[in-house]
């Protein structure tokens, strides 16, 4: 099952942020800055009007039945160990961000990890004062690493590294959020490459895709 994401008509209030912001819209990515903190944080919108809505896959009531909520994602390979929350959209289209720099944030208008199709959780990078956040290392991961999602359960699904992949501001990303192979997969984005306090904005986006371990 499939529903298109609203389009993002405006930026985001300043009275959402703690600092200057700026919304840096892209081609099915969208990043929110804060100059003050220079966080970034990956966000969900529809793709450039040429283009049209992104098909984003939403978990179905039978699926989400055997799949449990995700609460927390270990990666021994850059030591992360951070609690998972769900994540939303807010009310101008656009994925919610961690409260949290610590912490991660699932889709959870999308698949559950260990669901058919592709899930998505997205983290913090590149916090103020050096301060850690939970995917500041998430561009170190190669081909074949492991990273594990427990559930509300305790169940453990581990999944593998296929690929890693990096995107300039204009690329249409929906492969992220949507897949037809009819396997898991658990897909985590933030933000890299250098910080530009004029335009307020990352040079890159970096997305890494897992399959489920089998």
């Amino acid at each position: 099952m499939q529903t298109a994401v609203p389009r993002l008509s405006s930026a985001l209030p300043l009275s959402r942020l703690a600092g200057p912001s700026c919304i840096v819209r892209t081609s099915g990515l969208l990043k929110t800055a804060n100059s003050d903190s220079t966080q970034c944080f990956l966000a969900l919108v529809s793709t450039a009007s040429q283009v049209g809505p992104v098909p984003i896959a939403t978990a179905n009531s039978e699926s989400s039945n055997d799949v449990e909520i995700p609460v927390r994602i270990t990666i021994p390979k850059i030591n992360v160990d951070a609690i998972v929350g769900p994540l939303g959209l807010t009310e101008d289209g656009a994925m919610d961000a961690p409260k949290d720099p610590a912490e991660a944030g699932w889709y959870s208008l999308g698949m559950r990890p260990g669901e058919i199709g592709s899930a998505v959780i997205a983290g913090h990078s590149g916090w103020k004062n050096n301060i850690p956040t939970a995917f500041d290392k998430l561009n170190k991961l190669r081909n074949g690493d492991k990273i594990s999602v427990v559930d509300d359960k305790g169940a453990i699904i581990t999944f593998i590294v296929r690929k890693i992949q990096t995107y300039d501001p204009k690329s249409d990303a929906s492969d992220v959020f949507n897949s037809s192979d009819g396997r898991a997969h658990l897909n985590l984005i933030t933000c890299e490459g250098t910080w530009d306090a004029t335009s307020q904005s990352y040079s890159k986006r970096i997305v890494v895709f897992t399959d489920i371990e089998e």
